[in-house]
């Protein structure tokens, strides 16, 4: 006759479920961190110290506002719009077909007069408005690897349409090099010649590192469609700085580039002849050009919103101080009753 053993339940049934339980559990080992109960600074927040913090970001804040829109207001910038008045008047109804005939086309003449002596150095831009020089295919058609190196000449897969013709591939290719800016400035003062300094105009890091000193323009605008300017192909690419400086792309469809630095003083009431090459293409798309010429400060260029916005949040936070304070006075916290925070309060259901 055989006997079954049948486990007995009487032994510790409880311990058994627990130490189960703790097996199949997912919560974590105990800590203070898992928990947590570390120690922590819990700042109150009386009105003492709301109104000392308005305040001292007002006394910081309102001073340096003040500061850069003077200097702001330092710089003096001359701002001439000559897309449509340098299109002869014969043919300011059909500007496009004007722009897009081939061959050489008569120089125009614009006339500056200096409002406020200009110290040197005289910064001059090309402004360009409503170029969106930020599309997503614009931007992607470029080879930064032909543009370092020689042997990468042929890496041209990034740059259709743009990217070789029946001599073989394009040096630099792309849209963005083919699009490059193609107006010309002269600048004279009473006939005479005013210099205009295009060198060191382009990022330092970009001429070392991002244009090669081996890499040649090749095939550039020898297709059937020019885009804007021309290469000499016998300078490198890291000596081309009006291109270096165009293949920087600007994130805004209004921007300027760097053209050149005037490296003399001009004095108020200066007439400034300019004698100007109206070449690039911005009719198509209802572009407009500008010829922009700056001084800077220790803040850099003319732009009174950093100024504005520093007023702007030192005004407020100085108004909202001065309220906090009219209501501390007339209606005071009962600092001596702790009653006031809530984890003092006593609950409604006891």
């Amino acid at each position: 006759m055989s006997s079954t053993a049948v486990p007995s339940s009487s032994g510790a049934p409880g311990s058994a479920e627990a130490s189960a339980v703790r097996r199949n559990s997912k919560r974590p080992k105990y800590s203070k961190f898992t928990q947590q109960e570390l120690p922590a600074c819990k700042p109150i927040l009386t009105p003492r110290w709301v109104i000392s913090a308005f305040m001292l970001v007002s006394i910081v804040f309102i001073p340096i506002g003040v500061a850069s829109l003077f200097a702001s207001r330092d710089v003096v910038e001359i701002i001439d719009r000559y897309d449509h008045e340098c299109i002869p008047v014969a043919n300011r109804s059909k500007e496009l077909q004007y722009i897009q005939t081939p061959g050489p086309r008569p120089s125009c003449i614009r006339t500056l007069t200096v409002p406020k002596r200009m110290k040197q150095p005289i910064y001059v831009y090309y402004q360009l408005d409503n170029f969106y020089q930020n599309h997503r295919r614009y931007v992607k058609s470029r080879s930064d690897q032909q543009l370092r190196d020689n042997s990468s000449a042929d890496e041209v897969s990034d740059c259709k349409p743009e990217d070789s013709t029946s001599n073989g591939s394009i040096v630099p290719c792309g849209l963005i090099a083919w699009s490059l800016f193609n107006d010309t400035y002269g600048f004279s003062i009473n006939n005479a010649p005013l210099n205009v300094n295009k060198k060191g105009i382009s990022w330092k890091s970009d001429r070392e590192h991002k244009f090669g000193k081996d890499v040649y323009p090749k095939n550039f605008q020898s297709g059937g469609l020019i885009g804007g300017a021309k290469l000499d192909s016998s300078i490198p690419l890291s000596e081309q700085e009006d291109l270096i400086v165009w293949m920087r792309t600007a994130a805004l469809p209004t921007f300027r580039k760097l053209y050149g630095k005037i490296e003399q003083d001009l004095e108020e009431n200066q007439v400034i002849n300019v004698t100007l090459g109206n070449n690039y293409n911005t009719y198509s798309f209802n572009g407009k050009k500008k010829l922009v010429l700056s001084t800077t400060s220790w803040l850099g260029g003319k732009n009174d919103f950093l100024g504005i916005a520093y007023l702007t949040v030192g005004g407020l936070c100085f108004f909202l101080a001065m309220a906090f304070t009219i209501v501390y006075l007339v209606k005071p916290r009962q600092l001596g009753d702790p009653s006031y925070l809530s984890w003092n309060r006593n609950p409604s259901w006891q």
